[in-house]
């Protein structure tokens, strides 16, 4: 839980405050609730930034080697798990561009004309070593799972990149005890959360509603309020010191046949990266 630590010598009047750090407050996510996205169980967050980084409410801890599980500062019972993927942006943009010269609208467009699914073709990409998994290198098969060394369109290889990232973050959120349900929401922050063509797979993929956020500067915001909370320590809770805050903005659904189509190939990117890992 959040308190105050100390006074700063040369400024009387100011308090600090500790809590846990890197990473809830920069994306204003603290399990349970959170300053800007009032997490609840149940709900997820995604940033999609130069690495992608998954928070998720957990009720029962779960003992993992590649990620992070952080005891919740504000709920004594929550816990949060921190699973971060090297392979974001910068990936992307490399697809990009060797697709579309760089161009997000080309990008898009390649993206949308590929049906969900995408024939059954799917891909993961790793420019550098990840760390969930622990692989390096491009790997894309198709629908029978036979690996390839390249599509044959430039479509089918976006979205493949696109669903093969989030295919990832939902088997390793399940793997951590997360059920998907009607309830679900997903929190979008980060660069890619301005493109609704990869929202709409996120949703997808996930089955869930997808939100973002008006408000920028969300690492300052977040830390305002964790330090507030911990100098008022009254019976107030954080949610109800934080309900007066814009709510989430809706960005997208997911299509009514999502989970028919991407619940088997979840199975399936859990069987490729077996067979990947077991290559090394």
């Amino acid at each position: 839980m959040f308190a105050v630590c100390w006074r700063l010598c040369t400024y009387r009047l100011c308090r600090c405050v500790w809590h846990e750090h890197d990473g809830p407050e920069n994306k204003r996510v603290v399990t349970a609730d959170s300053p800007g996205m009032r997490l609840k169980t149940g709900d997820i967050a995604v940033s999609l930034g130069t690495s992608d980084t998954l928070f998720l409410s957990l009720r029962q801890p779960k003992l993992i080697l590649e990620g992070h599980i952080l005891s919740s500062p504000i709920d004594k019972d929550g816990y949060m798990a921190l699973l971060c993927f090297k392979n974001g942006s910068l990936t992307r943009e490399r697809i990009r561009d060797s697709c579309v010269e760089g161009s997000w609208k080309l990008f898009n467009e390649l993206l949308n004309s590929t049906p969900r699914g995408n024939f059954g073709n799917m891909g993961v990409y790793y420019d550098i070593q990840e760390i969930i998994p622990s692989v390096k290198g491009d790997y894309r098969v198709n629908k029978a799972n036979v690996q390839l060394s390249k599509f044959n369109s430039k479509e089918i290889e976006v979205r493949a990149l696109i669903e093969g990232q989030f295919l990832g973050k939902r088997a390793y959120a399940e793997d951590l005890g997360v059920s998907l349900g009607e309830n679900t929401r997903i929190f979008a922050t980060g660069g890619a959360s301005n493109n609704s063509a990869i929202l709409q797979v996120l949703a997808d993929v996930f089955n869930s509603p997808v939100y973002t956020l008006e408000a920028s500067n969300s690492a300052m915001l977040g830390s305002a309020y964790q330090a507030k909370y911990g100098l008022v320590r009254s019976d107030t809770s954080f949610a109800e010191m934080t309900q007066n805050l814009p709510p989430p903005v809706l960005a997208c659904e997911p299509s009514r046949d999502a989970n028919e189509i991407y619940a088997p190939m979840v199975e399936r990117y859990r069987a490729l990266i077996k067979n990947i890992t077991n290559q090394k």
